[in-house]
């Protein structure tokens, strides 16, 4: 019952805000050239289903490559600054100007650097937007370790090594996967905006392009739903591996 309530909750809320987007759109009479509406979408999958097939797996196996690099490169950086106060001091107004800087002006950058290196350039994208929130986690749970354990290890004769995989790592990882949540839709965020920007893009974010330049608004509107079926679940892969890892921080309410 409680796993049929978990998959049913969700569920109910996709459809509730699906019926409310309808009904907007029929009350308001709208055309679907101003806001397309759920029934408007389905005759754009059934028409460009191929494409969205081979689009979504371009942009799935990028995003997904540009967040993996994005966990290691962040919790390195987070482990450097948890460890040594010298080093958080210095590299955290870099990491927080540099997190600042709109993407959206990066991407013209990176697109005229990197010319026809649409792969890379979107991996790289996708990192960039992504590991900020990794390592401030990381940095944070780090460098929050009570003294106590600390020091009742050492006390014991465990090593540094030992202090860290059986206290600061566990201690660490409620926080590293709540930063991964976020980082999850960040990397989408990147990876589309240089599949918009680059000339001969591929991937959702070019067929979303296509749409707009040929006013197709229902192309448009189904790939923003692509894409948000895409995030949920990649979202919910984390959470599945959130409950492995650290199901044991959970605290239920009541």
């Amino acid at each position: 019952m409680k796993h049929w309530k978990k998959v049913a909750t969700p569920t109910f809320a996709i459809i509730a805000f699906l019926a409310f987007w309808e009904f907007i759109v029929w009350f308001n009479h709208w055309p679907n050239y101003k806001m397309a509406s759920p029934s408007d979408l389905i005759p754009a999958y059934a028409k460009y289903w191929n494409l969205f097939l081979i689009y979504g797996w371009q942009t799935l196996w990028r995003t997904v490559v540009g967040l993996i690099v994005a966990v290691i490169f962040g919790t390195l950086i987070g482990m450097v600054m948890g460890f040594s106060r010298t080093m958080r001091d210095a590299l955290y107004p870099l990491l927080v100007g540099f997190n600042a800087i709109p993407k959206a002006t990066v991407v013209p950058v990176i697109a005229l650097i990197f010319i026809g290196q649409h792969d890379f350039n979107t991996i790289l994208i996708a990192f960039m937007i992504s590991f900020f929130p990794i390592s401030v986690a990381v940095s944070i749970g780090l460098s929050t370790l009570e003294p106590e354990y600390r020091d009742i290890l050492r006390s014991l004769g465990a090593s540094k090594w030992t202090i860290f995989w059986k206290i600061a790592l566990p201690k660490t990882l409620p926080e590293f996967f709540g930063a991964l949540k976020v980082s999850v839709t960040l990397a989408f965020i990147g990876t589309n905006l240089m599949e918009i920007v680059e000339p001969h893009g591929r991937g959702l974010g070019h067929l979303f392009d296509s749409g707009k330049i040929n006013a197709d608004y229902p192309l448009m509107f189904a790939v923003l739903i692509a894409l948000a079926f895409l995030g949920i679940v990649l979202y919910y892969i984390v959470v599945a591996l959130e409950k492995i890892f650290a199901g044991w921080a959970e605290r239920p309410w009541g």
